[in-house]
């Protein structure tokens, strides 16, 4: 499924090709999200356009709406949504964590046993039961091309006891993700690929202990979770650390929920990831947070910001009402979106016009993209941390 292309001298960065039934995949690879079967507010003309090369589902919300059912009829979800290059589905587990968390009245939605999850919809209040087995079933009849063994995610104030229980249930309900998936690895007739995740919150042993367990069954790649992943990207970069050399260097590695920052690429390909994926660029796209190389950025801050990950502008800042400059003068965006500035684009945000949604989306995700390109060029040349610095970063 993976083959590696070129190795950095200077750090642990490589390029490779995922191959998958649906096209292959150059990493390393920021992946936009689709939860619901949409990268929110653009068509799939627009992902092409952005050269997105994967997208991500979430089984939780497919579930719940339209149902694993009615994608099966289709064909899949690629044919669901009209999308015909690779996708990837995570199986539920963060949303299920997410549920369990504890409320302010005792309440939660969500009740962890060993055999599953018992949770209610956050839409209806109806209640669901996820097991590993009846994760990968429902990832099979979506159909997406990589999908992820059932996990407990793991808390990143978690105490060491909760954080073994969770982690030896994760490995237990992998061996029967395994199990499972290799009843039916067709289900619509091509390859679907399943990657286990490393659990074990902020502890160093276990994080080890379970980077052995789970890299010593038979996925097909490797995933790195926990609530820490992405959200804090110093713990992020701590426990990559010290999983590292315990990863197989022959499986593709995949950080969940890495993307927040350009900054945070940078960070996690140096330490040898090959996937990752994020929420935010669209999240904060929809709220008028604009992302801009760190040169443009630093001209329009003045060192203002305590923020040093902080690669972006507020367009709705009155600042920007008059401004005839593109969104970025130094990015080079794509072809249709040169011509819009960072005037228009301030008005259609205070006009409540979706087009501007459109737009600051578009931008963020081709954004990304066109940094993992030029990324994986500098890998190929053995040049990384030259990149890195003629970027604009120390």
């Amino acid at each position: 499924m993976f083959t590696i292309t070129s190795q950095s001298n200077e750090c642990a960065a490589r390029t490779g090709i995922i191959k998958t039934d649906h096209g292959d995949i150059e990493t390393p690879i920021f992946m936009p999200v689709g939860t619901k079967a949409t990268v929110k507010t653009l068509t799939t003309e627009d992902l092409e356009r952005a050269h997105a090369q994967i997208i991500l589902g979430n089984t939780y919300h497919l579930h719940l709406q339209p149902h694993e059912d009615l994608i099966a009829e289709f064909g899949g979800l690629h044919t669901f949504m009209g999308w015909d290059k690779p996708i990837l589905t995570d199986s539920g587990g963060f949303q299920v964590f997410s549920l369990g968390a504890q409320k302010k009245d005792g309440n939660t939605l969500a009740k962890i046993d060993e055999e599953g999850v018992t949770f209610r919809s956050h839409i209806d209040g109806s209640t669901h039961r996820f097991t590993p087995e009846e994760a990968i079933r429902i990832q099979h009849k979506i159909g997406a091309d990589i999908i992820m063994a059932f996990d407990e995610c793991t808390p990143d104030d978690a105490e060491e006891a909760y954080a073994i229980d969770a982690m030896e249930r994760t490995h237990r309900w992998a061996e029967r993700c395994i199990t499972e998936h290799k009843k039916n690895t067709h289900y619509h007739g091509y390859q679907q690929f399943l990657f286990g995740i490393i659990q074990g919150g902020n502890h160093k042993e276990l994080r080890q202990a379970s980077a052995k367990a789970i890299s010593a069954m038979d996925f097909d790649g490797i995933a790195i979770g926990g609530e820490s992943i992405g959200y804090n990207m110093k713990a992020t970069k701590e426990i990559m650390g010290w999983i590292n050399d315990i990863l197989p260097k022959d499986k593709a590695h995949y950080t969940m929920g890495v993307g927040y920052s350009p900054i945070d690429l940078f960070d996690v390909v140096e330490m040898g990831v090959d996937m990752f994926d994020c929420v935010a660029p669209t999240r904060m796209a929809r709220n008028g947070s604009i992302y801009v190389m760190p040169q443009t950025f630093k001209e329009l801050d003045n060192g203002n910001s305590t923020n040093k990950r902080k690669l972006w502008i507020d367009i709705g800042n009155s600042r920007y009402k008059n401004d005839h400059s593109p969104l970025d003068p130094r990015f080079d965006s794509l072809p249709h979106m040169k011509h819009y500035t960072r005037a228009y684009l301030h008005h259609l945000f205070k006009a409540n016009e979706m087009l501007g949604l459109q737009i600051a989306t578009l931008h963020n995700i081709h954004f990304l993209l066109s940094l993992m390109e030029k990324m994986r060029e500098a890998i190929k040349a053995d040049r990384f941390f030259a990149f890195r610095k003629e970027w604009g970063l120390k």
